[in-house]
């Protein structure tokens, strides 16, 4: 999972045969990878992993990952000063960067 995004973040393919980095060949798989991505921190982050839900919805033709956990679990995916979900939303915009693509992540309380 992570070495799959660190390999989509840096353009790196096993099917490149120049030094040219290409998009992937469908972006809903991309936009599904990126949900599962935020699945994974999210998860590791929580005391109630099992209470997670993370669901991509297309509004307004933006792409928007929601997030919804255990009431208790919302200040761990915040983090000090928002830190966290700073963190998580700059990656995951920065692979959507890549797409050409806008992707929003959303805590829902």
């Amino acid at each position: 999972m992570i070495k799959g995004l660190m390999k989509f973040l840096s353009g790196n393919s096993s099917s490149e045969t120049s030094g040219i980095a290409s998009a992937p060949a469908t972006t809903g798989d991309s936009l599904k990878d990126l949900e599962n991505f935020v699945d994974y921190v999210v998860r590791a982050l929580v005391d109630h992993p099992e209470e997670v839900r993370v669901i991509a919805e297309k509004e307004n033709g933006n792409d928007i990952i929601k997030i919804t956990c255990n009431k208790e679990d919302i200040g761990k995916i915040v983090g000090k000063k928002g830190k966290t979900i700073m963190a998580i939303r700059s990656l995951v915009s920065g692979a959507a960067g890549r797409l050409q693509k806008r992707v929003s992540v959303e805590v829902i309380d």
